[in-house]
C-alpha cells in the first residue's frame, strides 16, 4: 500500500515557473507574457536562464531538502551552501537516470569538454525515458557539464536575480492558494484511493507506477496546472506536483478573459478535436489508433492531444512501457456551459476566488 504525505513549498513552483516560461506552448501560456517576464532579468542572465532550458523541475534534490527549507529563499540558500561544481549535478540529474547518461556527463565534466559522440550519447539517453531534447538544448547541456563550476556560478546568480524581479512577488500571491490547495488533496485523499486522488488531482492522468511505490509525495502547483511534474526520488518513492490552479483561471493575473475558458472553447473549435472526442467517447485509444482512424500523422495527433489535455477535455492513462492511452473526461464537457455562463454573467471573479485552492477545481 502507498504512504501518501502532503506538503507544500514555492520551491517547486519556482522551477516549475522557469520551466514553464521557456515552454509556453506546453501550457496555453501567450508566449509574448513569457519573454516579458524573462525580460525583467539583465541580459546576461536571461542568457544565462535560456541556454538552461535543459533543466527540468529537479525533484530529487527538491525532496533531498529539509521540509522548512522548501521555499524559495531557503532553497536558494542551499543551493548556494553547495560547491559550484556540484550545483548542475544536484539540479539535473534524477534519482534514476538513464543508463550510460551518468557515466556520459560526469566523463564530459572530467575531460572539460564534448564531442559528437558524448552528444549522440546523451540524446540516446533522453530518448529511452521518452524525453526529447532540441540540438541547441543538448549543445547547452553538454556545454554546461564541461564547465560545472562555471555554471553553478552563473546559474544560482541568475537564479537570484529571477527571484527578486518577478517571483518574490509571484510568490505571495501563490502560497495561500497552494497551503488551500494541499488541505483539499489531504481532504480528498481521506476518502478514495490512491489511484483515483491521483487521478482527480491531475485532471486525468492514471500512472501504473503507482503499484511498484511504497511512499508518494503530493505537492501542490500553481504553475503546473494542467499538467503534471512526476518523478522518482528514492527507492519506492515518488514527488508528485499537481496542480490547484482551477479551470478557467489564467497564470497571467488580471486576465480580462480566464485562459482556461478561452483553451476549452479554442480546443473544441476545431473539426479534427471534434472527431478525437467522439472517438475517445467511445472508447480509450493510442495516439497510433486515433492516426489510424483519422487518416492523419502520427505527430500531427499528439499535436491535437496536448491542445485537448491543456484544455482538461481529455485523460492520458500512462502504460508502463511508456505508450499513452486517452479518454474523453466527460466532466470537463459537463463544465464547460456552467464556466461559459459564469463569465458571460459576470461572476466569473467570484468563482475564481472559490476554485483557486481546489486542485482541477474538482473537489466537492
Amino acid at each position: 500500500m502507498v504512504n501518501l504525505n502532503h506538503h507544500s513549498g514555492s520551491a517547486y513552483d519556482f522551477f516549475v515557473s522557469l520551466y514553464v516560461l521557456h515552454h509556453p506552448d506546453e501550457f496555453g501560456l501567450r508566449p509574448s507574457w513569457a519573454a516579458g517576464v524573462r525580460s525583467r532579468l539583465p541580459a546576461d542572465q536571461r542568457e544565462v536562464l535560456d541556454r538552461a532550458r535543459f533543466l527540468r523541475v529537479p525533484l530529487t534534490w527538491l525532496d533531498s531538502l529539509p521540509l522548512d527549507h522548501r521555499n524559495a529563499q531557503e532553497m536558494l540558500m542551499a543551493l548556494a551552501g553547495l560547491p559550484a561544481s556540484a550545483r548542475l549535478q544536484a539540479l539535473h540529474l534524477p534519482f534514476d537516470p538513464s543508463p550510460g547518461l551518468n557515466e556520459v556527463l560526469t566523463g564530459i565534466a572530467a575531460r572539460g569538454s564534448w564531442d559528437a559522440a558524448d552528444l549522440d550519447a546523451v540524446r540516446a539517453a533522453y530518448a529511452r525515458r521518452h524525453l526529447m531534447l532540441g540540438s541547441e538544448d543538448l549543445q547547452a547541456l553538454c556545454a554546461a557539464w564541461a564547465q560545472p563550476a562555471i555554471f553553478g556560478d552563473h546559474y544560482l546568480r541568475a537564479l537570484n536575480t529571477y527571484y527578486q524581479v518577478f517571483f518574490k512577488e509571484e510568490e505571495e500571491r501563490i502560497l495561500p492558494l497552494l497551503e488551500r490547495g494541499m488541505e483539499q488533496a489531504r481532504l480528498l485523499a481521506g476518502r478514495l484511493p490512491v489511484a483515483e486522488t491521483v487521478e482527480i488531482l491531475s485532471r486525468g492522468v492514471q500512472l501504473p507506477q503507482l503499484d511498484e511505490l511504497v511512499e508518494l509525495e503530493l505537492v501542490p502547483s500553481y504553475w503546473a496546472s494542467p499538467l503534471i511534474f512526476f518523478g522518482r526520488t528514492g527507492p519506492g518513492r515518488a514527488v508528485f506536483l499537481y496542480g490547484v490552479r482551477s479551470g478557467p483561471a489564467g497564470l497571467v493575473p488580471g486576465d480580462a478573459v480566464p485562459d482556461g475558458l478561452v483553451q476549452i472553447l479554442k480546443a473544441l473549435a476545431d473539426p479534427t478535436r471534434l472527431r478525437i472526442l467522439r472517438y475517445l467517447a467511445q472508447q480509450p485509444l493510442t495516439p497510433g489508433q486515433l492516426a489510424r482512424r483519422l487518416r492523419l500523422r502520427a505527430p500531427t495527433v499528439v499535436h491535437h492531444l496536448r491542445e485537448l489535455r491543456l484544455a482538461g477535455l481529455v485523460q492520458v492513462a500512462l502504460q508502463a512501457e511508456g505508450e499513452k492511452r486517452y479518454a474523453l473526461r466527460r466532466n470537463a464537457v459537463d463544465e464547460l456551459h456552467p464556466l461559459l455562463d459564469q463569465f458571460l454573467s459576470g461572476s466569473q471573479d467570484a468563482a475564481d476566488e472559490d476554485l483557486a485552492g481546489q486542485p482541477g477545481g474538482e473537489i466537492e
